[in-house]
């Protein structure tokens, strides 16, 4: 370095200052700053400074290096230093390569004519231009199917690409300069073997490879490299040819994609299933991925996917037998031996299978996942290193994994980001993945522009230099062709990349749900809308690549496939049980007539007995905040707290914002698809002030196991470990309701064992209020509307502010008897902590054999039951609605009632699982353990519930059978 120094020191006649002056007065004034250069030493930087300036400590580098070597710098910088040195004068020291083809290499520039200096500056200007559609072309790339959003959410044109002559002065051009031929520079393929262009046929390519159907993103990569390869695949004319063999191929697989899900939507329209309809081409842009890598070795693939087209993909990548997915619909299956098992949509499939393009061996495995959507991207990784591991694949060649994503999931689920920083780690690297984004554009019900800030979901992947790639999903081949480079990346350089499939959700995000609530303008356009197997169809006939027979044809044969799977798939079944299901609502207006006849009728439901807690808070000037994913309309199509325009964009309505003149603002709010950050988030929200009433809730009950860091840490020991009191509510939906393990569960047992009242011990103090502030958290599970109107008010008329966990009911928003009166809610009224029988039993206390003690929604199970067996009269039903802090003056006061019944905790819950293990020393040292608390309910399991409709029937049936049955009861214990 010293020799270099003092070697630039004795040659060079212009100081560095003076250096960087002859480049800002050579830089055009009309061409703008619009990128800032990197050091690499190469044509593309070679321009850069004289459209941004340069810095002086850049041109000194660079000078240095040119001392040392003169062939590291680009030719146009070695003929720039050395016409410096010969003493050009500042302007004139530049000199393009164009120019350079009849002159010595170091010709002087002295004297050159202004035209010289004005090519140059031209030259400049379309080199820029190139670069800045590379860099920002898929902003304008034609990506939406509907036509009627940006996927970038952002409807802006950059200034640099060009869309009309008028913008060619952006760049100091003009429209008598599209016909003029410029030399292209060597970080371009558009001209294929031509080295230089016309402007106006440079920017008719440059649209062609950026402004399609195909947006690309990859000059943030800082390897020259993998850039010019990029470059390549994507500019090179004519490099997305399809054979006719090939588009064959692809149509065969859009109609089995296609008609798989027709298929089941004619056989069990009332089903949840998930479906893929909207992004059909997801089924060969997988196949496409798994055909590419297969050519290229792998022998083994690992899949990873959230719950959309799960089946599909069963069926029609992985190759499950037909009959085994539609038996799974009308089973009579019993449960597995070992295990509860779990919705059909969630499990996966192990099958090794000829690759029919390469005629090559194969092994695909789809793993199982739980609805915690991206929970299964690191399982996924962890799985494909250890078959690496175990057969010696050291550099990936031979195992590889794809992970599927949704839009919504993939931007706001913190595992992504995570699993994308264990990329490149020696311990964890899997050599590249191949993720798909299935983008609908939509998460639940929450608009993308609610639900991340970031251009794309997809941005987190720039965190590792993937290459993404956006495709519109409606045009099949140009699924399949990004298809086939993001595999040959992988294959290339064994990193990760990232296809976006810019796509739509056709129906709800389930087959069972009303989407026009709160997407009406998307709906009305999808409504519209031709399939993409049709359009494809359409485009193949008209080109003359099938024939409109033969099209029909290939549709016939699966079709005719599916209905012999579906006849084997009756063999096998005895029983056909519908599962339990919501039909959807046709229509706004009803849900609110319905609410005005509830309040003519003096009588509230859980919807509007949430609604009036909030609406007398705000008019006490109580801040309201609820936040969490798709509350604005509710998971279960109840609250519907903001109403949408159904024909203008983005016009909606809070009507609670409009209660009172003096009225405190409400604040309701569909949070990005997170857990985690966004529930410590709210806490953080409701740290701020005591005087509002800040809610998170999960969209089930379970989705709160992913932000248990936050729970553990923050809400359970807050006043004890941090000293700090909040009010914060955990709206947690929760119920076995027949529909598998995943969101049955609010996990009840997990809340109740942090409590920290001690079971051993009756207290002698106040129970209304010295309890509640002795506790470290409330834990509540209301079974009608009234009670959970006075919990909520409580939060913030109680002199002191404690967590509150509220296990709020599924099935029961719309039990027509879980319902209560107005007269239940006046003043004078209040939250009651346990609600004793008022029947027949209450009459005649010394005639009552059992008392049943439960929580929640089982009440209304006991009470059916109760009344089908003609036992009103001897059985008494409690609910505890508060469990934490226990209610022991109720409980004792309820036992002693009925000095002759035996006691029973009954509860939908699993043994191991529930309140069982909460409430029965508690109940114990209330009765100061004088009888035993027997237990009806569930036996212990792993699971939450089981996945299988028939076995939930029987577990009901049974231990609503032990809850009557105190003999079977003692039976089993």
């Amino acid at each position: 370095m010293h020799r270099l120094r003092t070697c630039a020191a004795r040659l060079r006649p212009l100081t560095a200052s003076q250096t960087a002056q002859n480049f800002s007065q050579q830089r055009p004034a009309a061409v703008p700053r619009t990128f800032q250069p990197v050091r690499c030493y190469t044509a593309p930087v070679a321009a850069e400074p004289f459209l941004n300036g340069t810095s002086s400590n850049y041109v000194e580098e660079m000078y240095y290096a040119w001392l040392e070597n003169p062939k590291s710098v680009h030719k146009s910088w070695d003929v720039f230093f050395r016409n410096a040195n010969a003493g050009a004068p500042p302007g004139m020291a530049h000199q393009r390569p164009l120019s350079l083809a009849t002159l010595p290499q170091a010709q002087s520039l002295v004297g050159a004519q202004p035209d010289v200096e004005k090519l140059v500056e031209d030259h400049l200007a379309v080199q820029s231009l190139i670069r800045a559609y590379q860099i920002r072309g898929h902003h304008v790339a034609q990506l939406d199917p509907l036509g009627i959003m940006d996927a970038d959410l952002d409807s802006h044109i950059p200034n640099d690409i060009i869309t009309s002559s008028d913008k060619l002065g952006f760049y100091g051009l003009d429209e008598s300069d599209l016909d003029k031929v410029f030399r292209l520079p060597t970080t371009t393929f558009i001209g294929g073997t031509e080295t230089a262009l016309p402007l106006r046929e440079i920017i008719r390519r440059l649209e062609m490879s950026y402004c399609q159907h195909i947006g690309v993103e990859f000059m943030f990569i800082n390897d020259l490299d993998q850039c010019q390869w990029i470059r390549e695949k994507f500019e090179k004319p004519g490099a997305m040819k399809f054979t006719l063999e090939e588009k064959r191929t692809l149509l065969a697989r859009m109609v089995r994609s296609t008609r798989f899900e027709e298929f089941l939507q004619r056989k069990w329209s009332s089903e949840k299933r998930f479906g893929l309809e909207g992004c059909e081409s997801l089924i060969p842009a997988l196949k496409t991925i798994i055909d590419k890598s297969s050519e290229k070795g792998v022998e083994n693939v690992v899949i990873g996917m959230p719950h959309r087209g799960r089946l599909n993909v069963l069926a029609n990548v992985i190759r499950k037998e037909l009959e085994q997915i539609f038996c799974q619909f009308d089973s009579k299956l019993e449960a597995a031996d070992e295990g509860s098992g779990d919705v059909k949509y969630h499990l996966g499939m192990y099958h090794r299978r000829i690759n029919r393009v390469t005629d090559r061996n194969i092994t695909l495995s789809l793993m199982a996942n739980p609805s915690h959507l991206e929970a299964v991207d690191p399982v996924v990784q962890g799985k494909t290193k250890a078959e690496q591991f175990y057969c010696g694949d050291t550099e990936g060649h031979k195992v590889m994994s794809i992970l599927m994503h949704g839009d919504a999931a993939f931007a706001g689920q913190g595992v992504v980001y995570e699993t994308f920083h264990l990329s490149d780690l020696p311990s964890y690297s899997t050599h590249g993945t191949v993720h798909v984004v299935v983008n609908n554009q939509i998460g639940f019900t929450t608009d993308p522009r609610m639900a991340r800030s970031s251009p794309y979901p997809t941005d987190v992947a720039r965190v590792v230099n993937a290459p993404i790639f956006h495709v519109n999903a409606d045009d099949p081949e140009a699924v399949v062709y990004v298809c086939n480079v993001a595999a040959e990346w992988r294959a290339t350089f064994h990193k990760d990349v990232v296809v976006d499939l810019v796509c739509y959700r056709r129906l709800g995000h389930n087959e069972m749900d009303e989407p026009m609530f709160t997407q009406p303008l998307m709906y009305k356009q999808i409504k519209k809308q031709k399939g993409v197997m049709q359009k494809y169809g359409e485009k193949l006939i008209a080109e003359g690549a099938v024939t409109r027979q033969e099209y029909e044809e290939e549709i016939a044969k699966y079709d005719k496939i599916c209905e012999e799977a579906h006849v084997r798939s009756k063999d096998e079944k005895i029983l056909h049980i519908k599962h339990w299901l919501d039909s959807p609502w046709p229509g706004l207006s009803r849900i609110l007539k319905a609410r005005g006849e509830m309040i003519k009728n003096r009588m509230v439901d859980w919807a509007l007995g949430e609604y009036m807690a909030f609406g007398s808070l705000l008019k006490e000037g109580i801040h309201v905040r609820l936040s969490g994913q798709d509350v604005e309309r509710g998971t279960f199509s109840h609250r519907h707290h903001v109403l949408h325009d159904q024909n203008v964009d983005k016009r909606v309505c809070i009507p609670m914002n409009h209660v009172a003149p003096n009225q405190a603002p409400y604040t309701v709010c569909n949070s990005s698809l997170s857990e985690y950050g966004v529930l410590g988030f709210e806490l953080g929200f409701a740290m701020a002030s005591p005087n509002a009433l800040v809610l998170w809730e999960a969209q089930f009950g379970d989705f709160h196991n992913t932000a248990q860091c936050i729970i553990d840490q923050f809400i359970c020991p807050g006043q004890a470990k941090w000293v700090r009191q909040n009010g914060i509510v955990l709206l947690l939906p929760h119920g076995m309701e027949g529909m598998g393990p995943e969101h049955s569960s609010a996990r009840p047992e997990r809340f109740l064992q942090m409590c920290n009242d001690d079971p051993d011990v009756f207290p002698v103090y106040d129970f209304a209020i010295r309890q509640l502030h002795d506790c470290n958290w409330i834990v509540v599970n209301c079974s009608n509307p009234a009670n959970f109107f006075h919990v909520l008010r409580r939060q913030i008329l109680a002199p002191f502010r404690k967590p509150l966990i509220v296990f709020t009911p599924k099935s029961l928003l719309r039990h027509p008897e879980a319902r209560s009166n107005f007269d239940e809610m006046l003043p004078g009224t209040e939250f009651q902590r346990l609600i004793p029988e008022k029947g027949p039993a209450a009459n005649n206390p010394s005639g009552v054999k059992r008392v049943i003690f439960c929580t929640g929604k089982v009440y209304y199970e006991l009470t059916k039951e109760r009344s089908a067996r003609g036992m009103e009269d001897t059985v008494a039903i409690t609910r505890m609605e508060q469990l934490s802090p226990f209610p022991f003056d109720l409980v004792k006061a309820e036992s002693e009632k009925y000095p002759d019944a035996d006691l029973v905790w009954c509860q939908e819950e699993h043994k191991n699982q529930g309140y069982y293990d909460y409430v029965k020393p508690r109940i114990r040292t209330t009765i100061h353990r004088a009888k035993p608390v027997w237990y009806a309910g569930r036996p212990p399991a792993a699971a939450p519930a089981t996945g299988n409709k028939k076995a939930h029937l029987v577990e009901l049936k049974n231990f609503l059978d032990n809850a009557f049955n105190l003999d079977a009861v003692k039976d089993q214990v």
